[in-house]
């Protein structure tokens, strides 16, 4: 669901048999390269980051009368930032979670006004025009392709990948005068090319029949047993339908909030466990209707109940939209496109913090340079209202760009200093990140997961185990096991007379590898987290922002159920108010509106959601969870955290995330492992 076409780029890491694209080597782990300077005037070095090669076919040349870049400036004295970040996340540091106020990490680490004047300058002396950005860490600039081009010295092709989708991109790096790029911190050009549409993370089977209710009295329910590999093997070849009922919501769709709670062992502390007084948010590129979720929450804590959510809209947001000059942006007929992902988000926070304070919904309209994107990010950021935030929109590292994701880590570097906590989907279609948006099956993992200062959470499945109409349901020990529909995410060229990788879009499977940008974090360390599928960086292809040695960082960091299967519940509905919604579906349910879903943007949510618990517990943000959760796993992980092993009968369910096998200890399909929520947050470290 949600499948977002996009452009084929540069491949990152390839697998034994697959097509690949090779990388050439540009992305050095410098931003600046040497560039032949011209007979007279400045020398020009070029932007390393800027560039990703690609070998689909060329269809012409590329003109625009107006497109918009962002100058992306590096921090101010980094290494003074990152010896912040270290000391605010080092517990018996003076600076331990001392957290930044609102406006100080832009006074402390922002590029000072000459810095910022001398990229204006010389951008505005080439003939562009320099308009206001989101942020002190970025100069946009607009004009015509043909002065963009003169000013960064590229040229810009149409190309068209191997599904006829087309794109255009700078057909080098791009480059400036060597003392304006280096006296400014120059770290990337966003807005060169038009291949960074993010995509959701959710997984809905379409094919289900509705299940009959049993009789029982008491015990009555209308679950079904997890399907088999024959039965989905039925399905798609002969279009035998099957029944998949679920949990005790309305219609047996999906886990309820007390039995999502029940299961990972929530304390029963009341309110201040519940996520009292904490501000949560989420990041969406949709829009949505609230009666839906008041319909959620009514249905699950009372008519009472109506949760308090507070709309924020960013460039003009999905049903307004206010796009960069020359970039394309969702239209306001499709405004409600990803109201699915909306919901989710929030219904999923709302069913593991019913007690917070409010939780804020970021809304903006979805890019395809990803300049809106850093908007979004940026003003989550500026604000810092927002305790605990969780995304689930998402693209594959290879798709985003080495210019884009560095701007954004900035972002994320903000947001651990100010203590407020970012989870990331880690991907639905198993270690082959790229399948949604490009449709590349190489191996690469999503941004913003695998973000140094963001929290990738990666996805599980409680296979056989059905509470049915149990509402305290007990953990099922030994057999949760990683995501992937009865093992047939893989790059097998027939599972069933289909290939793998047709089943890790279409029944999904966790995401999860090694980075493609950035080197391993120093708090990322502990048993297994070097093991056989680890890479270090080797300036392209692996962790190319890093040191070549240097190992690379690794995703997920923890995981949480995301099968669609083993479902959460939704209610989402759709008509003629919400323009391009993905929920008209809904209207056949039975009951209407409610559904199963699954997808590690189920996940995500869960996690920010665990974290608000945790800060409301304590009275203060916890900030990014990632030293915190390493140093559990280091220190008692089986009082934080349900390993997800791959050992015994009921995990041989699904062993891998079509690549990356589940191990004792940490593995690149589940992280540490999935969440022991009483000891998470009543726990003090």
């Amino acid at each position: 669901m949600g499948l977002t076409p996009r452009p084929i780029r540069a491949c990152a890491i390839a697998v034994t048999g697959l097509a690949m694209i090779a990388l050439t080597g540009a992305f050095a782990s410098t931003a600046m390269a040497s560039a032949p300077a011209a007979s007279s005037g400045p020398r020009f070095v070029a932007i390393s980051s800027s560039f990703t090669p690609t070998s689909d076919r060329v269809t012409g040349s590329f003109h625009a009368s107006r497109m918009s870049v962002e100058v992306s400036l590096a921090p101010r004295n980094q290494a003074a930032l990152n010896s912040a970040l270290r000391a605010a996340y080092t517990k018996g540091s003076k600076s331990y979670q001392q957290w930044l106020a609102k406006g100080q990490f832009d006074a402390r680490f922002a590029p000072t006004a000459a810095q910022r004047a001398a990229v204006a300058r010389y951008l505005r002396g080439s003939g562009l025009s320099v308009a206001a950005s989101s942020s002190p860490f970025l100069v946009r600039a607009t004009g015509t392709s043909a002065q963009i081009s003169a000013a960064f010295r590229v040229s810009f092709s149409t190309y068209k990948d191997k599904r006829g989708i087309s794109y255009f991109s700078n057909t080098s790096a791009a480059q400036l005068p060597g003392s304006v790029a280096s006296m400014a911190g120059v770290q990337g050009v966003v807005g060169l090319s038009n291949t960074v549409r993010e995509h959701t993370n959710l997984q809905r089977f379409s094919g289900l029949k509705h299940p009959a209710k049993k009789a029982g009295g008491a015990t009555a329910a209308c679950e079904n047993g997890y399907p088999s590999a024959q039965t989905l093997f039925d399905f798609f070849n002969n279009g035998t339908g099957f029944s998949a009922g679920y949990g005790d919501s309305p219609g047996c769709n999906g886990l309820t909030p007390s039995q999502l709670n029940s299961l990972y062992g929530a304390p029963h502390v009341g309110a201040r466990g519940k996520g009292k007084g904490v501000t949560l948010a989420v990041f969406e590129l949709s829009a949505y209707q609230q009666s839906d979720v008041d319909t959620f929450a009514h249905t699950f804590f009372g008519k009472k109940f109506t949760p308090n959510l507070q709309n924020i809209l960013v460039d003009g947001g999905p049903q307004n939209p206010v796009c960069p000059a020359g970039d394309t942006c969702e239209p306001a007929s499709g405004a409600f496109s990803g109201d699915v992902e909306v919901d989710a988000d929030i219904e999923t926070q709302l069913a593991m913090s019913p007690d917070i304070k409010k939780i804020q919904v970021y809304e903006s309209p979805n890019d395809v340079t990803g300049q809106v994107n850093l908007d979004l990010y940026g003003r989550i950021a500026a604000d810092d209202t927002a305790d605990s935030v969780s995304s689930s929109w998402a693209s594959c590292e290879n798709d985003a760009g080495a210019s884009l994701v560095q701007a954004e880590n900035t972002i994320f570097e903000q947001m651990a200093l100010q203590g407020q906590s970012v989870f990331g989907s880690s991907g639905d279609t198993g270690a082959f990140s790229c399948i949604r948006g490009s449709g590349l099956t190489i191996v690469d993992s999503l941004d913003p997961a695998s973000q140094p200062w963001v929290t990738g959470v990666g996805g599980t499945s409680f296979e056989s185990d059905n509470p049915g109409t149990n509402a305290r349901p007990a953990y099922p020990g030994g057999v949760e096991t990683v995501w992937n529909v009865d093992n047939l995410c893989n790059a097998s060229a027939d599972e069933g007379g289909f290939p793998g990788f047709f089943w890790c879009a279409e029944t999904g499977a966790a995401g999860g590898g090694n980075s493609q940008f950035w080197g391993r974090p120093f708090y990322q360390h502990g048993p297994h987290v070097t093991n056989g599928f680890s890479t270090v960086g080797n300036g392209t292809s692996q962790c190319s922002l890093a040191a070549v040695g240097t190992p690379c960082r690794e995703i997920p960091d923890i995981s949480g159920n995301a099968d669609e299967f083993t479902p959460y519940a939704e209610f989402c509905t759709a008509g003629a108010n919400t323009p391009g919604s993905a929920c008209g579906f809904s209207a056949g349910q039975t009951p209407p509106g409610w559904f199963g879903i699954g997808g590690t943007s189920l996940s995500a949510p869960l996690w920010s959601a665990i974290i608000a618990d945790r800060d409301g517990f304590f009275g203060h943000r916890t900030g990014n969870i990632n030293p915190l959760v390493y140093t559990l796993y280091n220190l008692e992980p089986n009082v934080f955290f349900h390993d997800i092993t791959g050992v015994g009968p009921a995990q041989a369910a699904a062993t891998n995330n079509g690549l990356f096998p589940t191990t004792p200890g940490y593995d690149l399909a589940t992280g540490i492992g999935t969440p022991k929520m009483a000891a998470l947050i009543t726990r003090r470290i």
